[in-house]
């Protein structure tokens, strides 16, 4: 299926076109079939998407990932849009994606490549830049078959490294393999000095509470909110890739906390790009509490969540106490607002999936249920700890398999459902 990007208007000057192709390819995969969150990884890396093309297939073609029918298909269409570039929601080989850039005669980028090289525009402090090159080098290290001809050449003789005949691509692979050491180990003592500063933290007894959630949920607006900070906040795609702490005083409790913001997690996020950015994520491993924010008004919030958990799993951060902080409440039509702001929820996805979790509803933009916020996150640092929540939700209601169904008047049906139609899904909000 090919459809124009509704989304496309006339791109400036400096702006790449680019086709966005996604595959379905069933077996219970993850696909979005209106590509719009693709569409936003473009826009945030620069491209302007002018065209959307959905296949399925049982399984990718090995060499052109799409088959030679579709291929042809987006071929013409790269020639009649004056595309300069196309993007695939799935991650391609390095073989594949050769295969199409001499098929299409256009460049060819994959998801992966798409968020890296956001990152790299991003990335603002020197251990950011630092996980960036990093997770860039381990993605190149793959890729190095292309289609310059200098990396086929021959290379030796006297005083030559690595000896007569080793090829360029072996020299550029050791140089990048080099690199990569280099940057490791420098990244070992950014490491040991956040683990100084946290260990410091701990010593003065204060309580820790890192904001985690998918990207563009409004985590750093709601940092802001919360802290007073001029944290940068944008509509838009890992607008946040550094780490920012700041202190938070609890009314409440009468004392402070140290509130942190982190990068943002997305679906298919690369396990090499978990872990390059390992130094940063480890605030949320290490935190006494974690502000789950969840973008309210999304038509996939259940997917995202669930996302959400997959990498926390990864740095093993799941078993930390969680607040869910539904944001985006100003987003929502009337009849989609819940009657009270806090309740109970089920969690999902995980080893904890069905443990009941606490929830607030806020409005990181308007301040809506931030009182409320405050409340709680003081509550539960005052609280003794209670395995699994239990104690906590007979508190808070009675026990049931479902929070939504016991602990809240809002019915889960009134917030916004999974959509297949491109019509209806939102483009993206500021929180």
């Amino acid at each position: 299926m090919t459809t124009p990007d509704p989304t496309h208007s006339t791109p400036p000057p400096e702006a790449a076109r680019a086709i966005l192709v996604g595959v379905d390819l069933g077996r219970g995969e993850a696909f979005d079939p209106t590509l719009d969150e693709l569409a936003l990884l473009a826009e945030s890396a620069g491209d302007t998407p002018v065209a959307r093309v959905v296949a399925r297939r049982k399984a990718p073609d090995a060499a052109l990932f799409i088959g030679s029918g579709k291929a042809d298909e987006i071929k013409l269409m790269v020639q009649a849009l004056g595309a300069h570039t196309v993007l695939f929601d799935q991650a391609i080989s390095p073989a594949q994606q050769r295969n199409l850039e001499r098929h299409l005669g256009v460049p060819v980028a994959d998801r992966t490549a798409l968020i890296l090289e956001i990152f790299a525009a991003r990335a603002q402090s020197f251990e950011g830049k630092l996980q960036v090159e990093l997770a860039r080098l381990q993605y190149l290290a793959t890729r190095l078959v292309r289609r310059w001809s200098h990396l086929e050449r021959q290379s030796g003789g006297i005083g030559m490294r690595g000896g007569p005949g080793e090829r360029q691509i072996e020299l550029d692979r050791r140089m990048i393999d080099d690199r990569i050491k280099s940057i490791k180990e420098r990244l070992k003592k950014v490491q040991k000095q956040r683990a100084t500063q946290r260990r410091a933290r701990a010593r003065n007894g204060v309580f820790r509470v890192s904001l985690v959630g998918y990207t563009n949920a409004g985590k750093s607006t709601l940092f802001n909110a919360l802290t007073k900070a001029k944290t940068y906040a944008a509509n838009q795609l890992f607008a946040t890739l550094d780490t920012t702490t700041r202190s938070l005083y609890l009314e409440e409790a009468g004392t402070s906390v140290s509130l942190s913001d982190t990068v943002g997690f997305i679906r298919d996020l690369p396990h090499k790009l978990v872990e390059a950015f390992k130094a940063t994520l480890q605030e949320a491993a290490d935190a006494d509490l974690l502000l789950h924010v969840v973008d309210a008004a999304s038509p996939v919030l259940t997917e995202q969540m669930e996302e959400v958990e997959r990498v926390l799993a990864e740095i093993d951060a799941q078993h930390i106490p969680q607040i869910l902080v539904y944001n985006k409440l100003d987003l929502l039509e009337d009849n989609q607002r819940p009657r009270q702001l806090q309740d109970w929820l089920t969690r999902v996805g995980g080893e904890h999936g069905g443990q009941r979790l606490p929830r607030v509803f806020v409005s990181a933009a308007g301040g809506e249920g931030l009182d409320e916020l405050r409340a709680m996150i003081a509550s539960l640092m005052q609280a003794e700890p209670v395995p699994e929540y239990a104690g906590m939700a007979q508190e808070g209601g009675p026990d049931a398999t479902s929070a939504d169904e016991a602990d809240t008047d809002l019915n889960p049906q009134d917030l916004p459902q999974d959509r297949s139609d491109p019509q209806d899904h939102p483009q993206g909000r500021t929180g």
